[in-house]
This record gives structure tokens, C-alpha cells and sequence, in this order.
């Protein structure tokens, strides 16, 4: 009966095309509506824009420390991808599900939505939030706003269950990511005499090439014992644009970077070594000859990782509900760090597969929401 609703549910929520580009305020309405029927505490957290919005709610006493189920609404776009069927019309076939979203990731937030209705009716001891964010595939968005929305409102849960699809395999660990767009202001002027003009392109490569040298230092900076794959912090570079002509000084120019950190230290290590390397060498020789060219640095997102710490009571916690006796990391990135930083002890466990989230014809299949039922059942049980 749970999974058939769960299903429903599911179905229900695939309909909406909570694409990120797009809003996601019909199906936080549903979600809202659904918890406030069983008494929950509710908060809705728009954006500027008042198209997005995160619902967090909670049942239980109203009290400190407690357990955070946590989900992002938002999905990623199906232009240019063959489906087999619409979808934003769930499919069922062999006992999987498909649609856009089933994985990644409403199927767990159907499963929560469902498994509420039981909590609700439980002499709760300990509370139980949920967290549905917005924009988490264009920089966890949602979930960087919610943050000091519930500091503000007091509101600090012991453990938080991102329920990203890992296959209901307990994840301790991800690396964090930052993307970056670096611009460069230069001075156009006849290729001819290249000391008359300032080359946006040059001092671009310029950048791109202090980049790549820090590789070799991150490298040595790998923490010991990682167990990333690969164990260091990673840069790419992803664009480089600028320019129109062969014969023309290139007055402005591009360059999209992103880099991977292991440990949050390494996120200061790169964004310091970079800053100084513009402040000390690169803008005063372009102002030495232009004093109005620049150099600046869009944040386009950053996402601490989720690192993995000796003492875990979210990990300890779902080996019991699970059964599972290690928990390992894997390499995409979640809001699960954010969580971490707000002083949370964090894990992933999710029914799908990331193999299957973003691509055509995405599923999760019954066994796997049937897995995370049963996982937030006996959770339930704990919190009496």
C-alpha cells in the first residue's frame, strides 16, 4: 500500500517539469499543502525572482536536533535528448519506472512525502524535517539560501539524509565544485604594433597557464588516505573565447574554469594563489599601458564537498537502519556540504542510480523505492 502510494506520488510529481530554467512553485505548493494536512510546521523560501522556492517542514516537537530529509525539486532540461516516451508522463514498464526526475530526484521525495503521513501519526520524540530545495543542478541555489534561513529561524537538525540516488548504498564523501568565468578588459589596436595595444587573449592564456601550473600543487596537497578517484583537487578548463581577427589586438576575452576541491582548504589554496596572481602580475602590467583594462571574476556557483569524518552519526545511523558496514564516496557533487558546514553530521542514501540520472529514458526501479521505504520506516521507529 506504501509503495503503491509512493508510486502515485511519484507519478504525480513527475508531471511537473520542475526544469531549472524553469519555475518549480506548483509542485512546492502541492508539497506544502500535503505536509500542512498533517500538522507540519511549514516555511516557504522564495527567490528574488519569486518563481523558485524551497519548502522546508517539520513534524514532531518543536525542539532542537532531530533528522532532515533533504531533496532537490529541480531538474535537468530533456532538450536535444531521445526519449522513448514524453518525459513528464511517468512511465511504467518491467517493474521501472521512467521520467525525468524518477532518480534524480523525486523519487525519494515521494518516498518522504508518503512516509510523513506515518511519522504524523507517531508520539514523535525527536523531530523530523524535510528540506525539497530548488536550482540544485545550477549551484544548489535553493539550499545555499535555506541556510541561513533556518540560522536565523533557530532551526539546526543532529543529521541530514540527502537522498541522492546512490543505489540505498550508505555515501560519506564527494568532492566540493566551483566554476568560475574570468574576464579579461584589454586594449584593441592594430596587430601590427602589439606594444600599443593590451592583448586580452594573452593575459587569458596567461591565466589559463597559472591554472594548469597549480595541478602539480594540488596534487602534492592530496590529503592522505583519500579516497577520491582522483584523490586530489582537480582544474578545468572548460572555455577560452576571445578575439575576431587575425590581424586585431584582442580587446576582450573569456575563460569558464572549474576546479574540484577535496578539502575545503584547497577551495582557499586555489581562489588566494589565483587572486595574487592577478593583484601582483597581471594587472599592473596591463595598466601599465591601459589604465582602465581589468581583470575580473564571476563566481558562477561554489559548493563545498561532503568530507568524510571520523565521527559520523548519520553514517552510524543508517548502517543500523541498512545493515551496511562501510559507506564509500563517489565523485559528483550534492547540497550535502552545505548541510556539513552548517554543523550537521551528513550522509547520501537514495533508491536509483547516478548512471541513470540526466540521461534519456531516466528510472528507478520499485525494488529500489521499496529499499528506501523500508530504510525510513525503521528510521521512524527511532525517533519514538
Amino acid at each position: 500500500m506504501t509503495l503503491q502510494a509512493t508510486v502515485d506520488l511519484l507519478e504525480r510529481l513527475i508531471a511537473y517539469p520542475t526544469v531549472s530554467t524553469d519555475s518549480n512553485l506548483e509542485l512546492i505548493l502541492d508539497l506544502s499543502g500535503r505536509m500542512q494536512s498533517l500538522g507540519a510546521r511549514t516555511h516557504i523560501f522564495g527567490d528574488e525572482t519569486g518563481t523558485k522556492a524551497t519548502l522546508f517542514a517539520s513534524l514532531g516537537p518543536d525542539q532542537p536536533g532531530g533528522i532532515l530529509l533533504s531533496g532537490h525539486s529541480d531538474v535537468v532540461p530533456v532538450t536535444d535528448q531521445d526519449w522513448t516516451s514524453d518525459p513528464f508522463e511517468m512511465r511504467r514498464a518491467d517493474g521501472l519506472l521512467y521520467g525525468r526526475g524518477t532518480c534524480d530526484m523525486k523519487g525519494f521525495i515521494a518516498a518522504s512525502i508518503v512516509m510523513a503521513e506515518r511519522y504524523a501519526a507517531m508520539p514523535l520524540k525527536r523531530p523530523v524535517h524535510f528540506a525539497f530545495t530548488y536550482d540544485e543542478e545550477t549551484g544548489c541555489l535553493g539550499a545555499q539560501a535555506l541556510i541561513p534561513e533556518l540560522n536565523r529561524l533557530g532551526i539546526k537538525p543532529d543529521i541530514a539524509i540527502i537522498g541522492e540516488p546512490t543505489e540505498m548504498r550508505v555515501i560519506e564523501g564527494h568532492k566540493g565544485c566551483c566554476e568560475y568565468t574570468t574576464r579579461f578588459e584589454g586594449l584593441e589596436g592594430h596587430g601590427s604594433s602589439p606594444e600599443l595595444g593590451v592583448n586580452a587573449a594573452e593575459y587569458a592564456v596567461r591565466y589559463v597557464t597559472r591554472l594548469m601550473e597549480l595541478r602539480g600543487d594540488l596534487r602534492a596537497r592530496t590529503p592522505i588516505g583519500s579516497r577520491f578517484d582522483p584523490p586530489y583537487t582537480t582544474i578545468n578548463i572548460g572555455r577560452v573565447q576571445g578575439g575576431h581577427a587575425h590581424n586585431v589586438i584582442v580587446g576582450k576575452a573569456e575563460v569558464d574554469w572549474e576546479f574540484r576541491p577535496v578539502q575545503d582548504s584547497d577551495m582557499r589554496f586555489v581562489k588566494s594563489a589565483m587572486e595574487a596572481f592577478v593583484t601582483d602580475e597581471l594587472l599592473p602590467q596591463m595598466r601599465a599601458v591601459y589604465p582602465q583594462a581589468d581583470i575580473a571574476m564571476e563566481t558562477v556557483g561554489e559548493v563545498p564537498g561532503l568530507e568524510p569524518m571520523t565521527e559520523n552519526a548519520a553514517r552510524d545511523l543508517m548502517a543500523t537502519l541498512l545493515g551496511a558496514n562501510s559507506a564509500g564516496v563517489v565523485p559528483f557533487g550534492t547540497e550535502a556540504g552545505l548541510f556539513q558546514q552548517m554543523g550537521m553530521d551528513v550522509i547520501l542514501c537514495g533508491p536509483g542510480s547516478i548512471a541513470q540520472a540526466h540521461k534519456p529514458d531516466e528510472f528507478v526501479s520499485l525494488d529500489q523505492l521499496e529499499m528506501c521505504l523500508g530504510m525510513l520506516e525503521r528510521l521512524g521507529d527511532r525517533l519514538v
